[in-house]
């Protein structure tokens, strides 16, 4: 989805926004995305491109999925109303121009090591940090798979 289209959709709805990588999804995933799209009236994700991944520093094959196919995946969950790529290793590029009232992320952050928080909280937008499903990463599933 292109930026334009995101800010068309949006129009007189309350936007949610969340980003990452999301390279195997997992119940962690869809249960995060779920809970982060009850918080308003639609949900766009911000997707790390491949480069982008690759700098993250998540691993040497990393992403596993490309991310045509990364996008696929979470544009056919009802949760997602959209998925816009970003190539910046932060999404505050992104942020700053879709404005959503509220900026979604997991467990393993906090409102203060958010570099995009200051611009979220700067406009009147809340950041809101969701519990992880303890157990549940891409990284373990992967390892998983290395062990068979």
């Amino acid at each position: 989805m292109e930026i334009n289209a995101a800010l068309k959709l949006r129009e007189g709805r309350r936007l949610i926004f969340t980003n990452g990588v999301f390279d195997i999804l997992h119940a962690g995933h869809v249960q995060y995305l779920q809970a982060a799209r009850s918080l308003g009236d639609m949900l766009i994700v911000g997707m790390n491109s491949d480069a982008s991944v690759r700098r993250l520093g998540k691993g040497p094959n990393r992403p596993i999925n490309t991310l045509e196919d990364r996008i696929s995946v979470l544009e056919a969950l009802r949760c997602v109303d959209g998925v816009v790529a970003f190539e910046e290793d932060t999404p505050e590029n992104l942020i700053s121009i879709l404005k959503p009232e509220v900026h979604v992320k997991g467990g393993d952050y906090t409102v203060e090591s958010l570099p995009e928080s200051k611009i979220v909280l700067g406009y009147g937008g809340e950041v809101v940090i969701m519990p992880l499903l303890q157990g549940r990463s891409s990284t373990r599933v992967i390892r998983g798979m290395e062990l068979d």
